[in-house]
């Protein structure tokens, strides 16, 4: 059904509307206080429920109850009190038209500039492990019904739904009132998180949980834009950083120092968390257009562990190294930041960093520090794009204490290695899974030598792992993140020198594979699975 029809001719020009009423009620009280401050000393009324009017009275400031605005208490345990046409006429009023405003008068309600409102704890209360009457009882119904009326009356109504928009709404204050571009910014945050927290619902009363252990039949991504980039993976494209609710990732990461990360940036250091934080043992992983040109865990022994495994991630392609990007999964070091300070590097990112290795850095103004959120986790589902929809998978992730697959692994050729040679299969194992496919790794006490990636046939894969692994191919071992189709792949690494061969095995071919891991006298390992990386 269409919506009532105004001739445009009534409108009255509505730019900056100054905010002299506010609604203010919210579960989530982040802030709150300043933002009642900051209100109360703008000289604005401030309406409010429950909980949050007795916070901002207890503070000092007066309030103006919903009860009050509306001649009728509050009733059914809180869950009538906003529900009301003297509430939702002052959300709804388009004060462009003279008609709503005269309507306004004759009914003595007062119009709203400003809506702060966030939602129950709905996620939250399933999250804990809350069931049926519990959980419906966090179901938002007065909520998401002011923060809409306010969304659509943009043109009049500055709607808040997050503590991180307080400080906007604060300047806003000390100045004429918010923009009308401000406020539209504001609607369109405000359907995005109605419309999350509806399909949170929605999900619960379907499944019975949000905690889904099929792939959910609908699927909603919230997320808000953190920074305009300069541009993305070329200079003629547009490019944004957004921040997905919820997330732990890169994207919430602290930038320290350095220029405006770029869209490239934010890629690279993703696949460098991705090969660093597989392994368990202080690590270090350097990328270069999101392909590992080394990676490598610290040295047996060595005093300083994490600089020891940047300077044995960096000999495995010093060339390739130069303007990377680096990923530790320990705190960065004075002695690694001291390694790094005539290598150029685009970024580095880390759980965190002493106080002296920033010193350093600071010495390189260019270099972007970037440091995780304390509670940084690898995502369990990776979600991709494609025309006209989206792919969604659960991430390929391996078990921190790699080596207890040690025996599940079928031992195809060869005797069963030394401890210290399945620890080098492991570790093979493990990093050809940060690599881009076809991928080949050679590697030699937990470092990789020589990283064969991104080529459309395995044996190209191969020849480039031996050539720039050049005489440390010898002795080394090799992973393959898919199995050989055929023996011509093994045989480049065999004729290198490698001393064993880790694979998952399941090729048509796979008893000539098998024959001439045999004829080579070198143990070869099926794993049974696959680590492909598109």
């Amino acid at each position: 059904m269409a919506g009532p029809s105004h001739d445009p001719s009534l409108y009255r020009d509505r730019d900056v509307v100054p905010i002299r009423r506010a609604l203010v009620s919210v579960s989530d009280k982040t802030d709150l206080l300043r933002l009642a401050e900051a209100l109360a000393g703008a000289g604005v009324e401030i309406v409010s429920t429950g909980s949050t009017a007795a916070t901002i009275r207890a503070a000092g400031h007066a309030v103006t109850d919903v009860a009050t605005v509306t001649g009728f208490p509050e009733s059914l345990d809180g869950r009538v009190k906003t529900l009301h046409p003297s509430v939702h006429a002052g959300l709804l009023a388009d004060l462009r038209l003279e008609d709503h405003e005269r309507q306004l008068a004759e009914l003595s309600i007062q119009p709203f500039e400003l809506v702060i409102v966030n939602l129950y704890p709905f996620v939250e209360t399933v999250a804990s492990g809350a069931e049926g009457d519990a959980v419906v009882e966090q179901i938002d119904i007065g909520g998401p019904a002011m923060v809409r009326a306010s969304a659509k009356n943009y043109a009049n109504v500055a709607i808040v739904v997050s503590p991180e928009s307080y400080p906007a709404i604060i300047d806003a204050l000390g100045a004429d009132g918010t923009t009308l571009t401000q406020r539209k910014e504001l609607a369109a945050r405000a359907f995005a998180h109605t419309a999350q927290y509806d399909r949170a619902v929605a999900t619960w009363f379907a499944e019975g949980t949000l905690v889904e252990e099929d792939l959910p039949a609908h699927l909603t991504i919230n997320a808000e834009r953190l920074a305009t980039l300069r541009y993305g993976e070329n200079s003629h494209q547009r490019a944004a950083i957004y921040t997905r609710s919820g997330g732990h990732g890169i994207a919430q990461a602290t930038q320290l120092q350095g220029k405006e990360m770029s869209y490239n940036n934010y890629v690279d250091a993703d696949a460098a968390l991705r090969a660093a934080f597989d392994l368990v043992k202080p690590a270090v992983a350097i990328i270069k257009h999101a392909n590992p040109c080394g990676i490598a865990v610290g040295a047996p022994n060595a005093l300083d562990p994490i600089a020891s495994a940047h300077l044995r991630a960096h000999e495995c392609d010093p060339v390739s190294a130069f303007g990377g990007v680096i990923a530790a999964n320990r705190t960065v070091t004075l002695k690694m930041a001291e390694n790094l300070r005539d290598i150029f590097t685009e970024v580095i990112v880390a759980p965190d960093f002493e106080p002296e290795a920033l010193e350093v850095f600071r010495l390189k103004k260019n270099l972007r520090v970037l440091q995780l959120p304390t509670d940084w986790q690898q995502e369990p589902m990776d979600v991709r794009l494609v025309s006209g929809g989206l792919l969604l998978q659960d991430a390929d992730r391996f078990p921190n204490e790699i080596e207890s697959l040690v025996d599940t692994w079928q031992l195809v050729a060869g005797e069963r290695p030394s401890d210290e040679q399945l620890s080098n299969l492991s570790f093979a194992w493990k990093t050809c899974r940060a690599v881009k496919s076809n991928a080949i790794v050679l590697a030699k006490n937990s470092a990789t030598v020589g990283i064969g990636m991104g080529q459309v046939n395995r044996v190209d894969s191969c020849r480039l792992a031996v050539e720039r692994a050049g005489d440390r191919a010898a002795g080394s071992v090799a992973a393959s993140d898919a199995f050989f189709p055929f023996a011509d792949g093994p045989q480049v690494l065999l004729d290198a020198g490698v001393s064993a061969i880790i694979q998952p095995g399941g090729s048509v071919r796979d008893d000539e594979v098998i024959a001439a891991a045999r004829e080579a006298g070198v143990t070869m390992y099926f794993t049974g699975d696959r680590h492909f990386y598109h």
